[in-house]
């Protein structure tokens, strides 16, 4: 499990901007672009994805890219997604001190997760809790 961003006001440049940010974008076939999984057991997840085509009416055809089919599990997994439910890729940055109860997200299960620290084991393995 990777844990990327600091989410505090020392932070800022590590910061993404809310669901609704994207909401207002015109995406192009290529975007990379985050998903926020609606499905039980994956609600709070954020996945990596691609802009297929805008179907217009603030929704997209998208391809995960670590997601696979379930009738065909050799392709990758596409669907229509609103707007509102895209967030931007994460900023390149390497963050490597967190402090008890910073907001994160953590890489785990094929996709981010939205958690809280709320332990530490040596100099850079954190315990990570998730609210979803």
């Amino acid at each position: 499990m990777g844990v990327w961003a600091v989410y505090d006001d020392h932070a800022s440049e590590a910061h993404r901007p809310p669901l609704a940010v994207l909401a207002g974008l015109t995406l192009r076939r290529g975007d990379e672009v985050e998903v926020c999984s609606k499905q039980v057991g994956f609600v709070g997840s954020y996945h990596a994805a691609i802009v297929i085509t805008n179907i217009g009416n603030h929704s997209y055809a998208m391809r995960y890219k670590n997601l696979v089919s379930e009738e065909d599990q050799s392709q990758p997994l596409t669907e229509t997604v609103a707007a509102d439910e895209l967030r931007p890729m994460p900023p390149k940055v390497s963050a490597t001190r967190f402090s008890l109860y910073d907001a994160v997200d953590a890489y785990d299960n094929d996709g981010w997760w939205v958690g809280t620290i709320f332990g530490k084991r040596g100099s850079d393995h954190y315990y990570v809790f998730f609210n979803t």
